[in-house]
């Protein structure tokens, strides 16, 4: 027994597992995979989340914002009101074509470039502020999967689960005994 004793010991002894330890070198082990995924993903996420946190705006910068949404309906607003104007005084709009036409072509070239710069800041800026958006609800995900699958488990537990029927009718279902053929011949024979 004591050389059985020393071999098992030497094997599992002293808090290892010679069996645990020589199977890990050619399989993983799946358990710790699994915990080091959750932890790489955990990790990845709080990043994100730490790089897209919102700041919390003061009463100037919510004033630009509002200053920055002014030209987009001011000039689709405008372009509708040179519309109306010629309708309603074609002479007064043609004077004022007139002036346009002898806008030299660089300031032309000039304004297209500002609008262009301004609405393609602004599109980055919306695009940004939308990827930060889609990565908050992003972190959220793996917290709502918990919450499906902890409703998912009540779900199971209740009774009535299984059946189609009320939960009262589930209930009754559940404490009537179940057909033993034995017991009644054993009934109909004292009977």
């Amino acid at each position: 027994m004591g050389l059985i004793g020393k071999f098992l010991t030497l094997i599992f002894g002293g808090g290892r597992n010679a069996v645990v330890e020589t199977a890990e070198v050619f399989r993983v082990n799946a358990e710790a995979a699994d915990a080091r995924s959750a932890d790489l993903q955990g990790a990845a996420l709080a990043q994100l989340a730490a790089e897209f946190t919102r700041v919390r705006k003061g009463w100037y910068d919510r004033f630009i914002d509002g200053l920055n949404r002014v030209p987009r309906p001011a000039m689709a607003l405008g372009t509708i009101g040179l519309f109306v104007t010629a309708l309603v005084d074609p002479v007064w709009f043609a004077a004022r074509m007139q002036g346009i036409a002898v806008v030299p072509e660089p300031l032309w070239w000039l304004l297209g470039a500002i609008v262009s710069f301004y609405f393609g800041a602004r599109h980055q800026a919306k695009g940004q502020e939308f990827q930060t958006h889609l990565a908050e609800t992003m972190s959220r995900v793996p917290q709502v999967i918990e919450n499906i699958r902890a409703l998912d488990k009540i779900g199971e537990t209740r009774p009535g689960a299984g059946t189609t029927g009320t939960d009262a009718q589930a209930a009754l279902h559940s404490i009537e005994p179940e057909a033993n053929a034995a017991l009644e011949d054993w009934r109909r024979q004292r009977a």
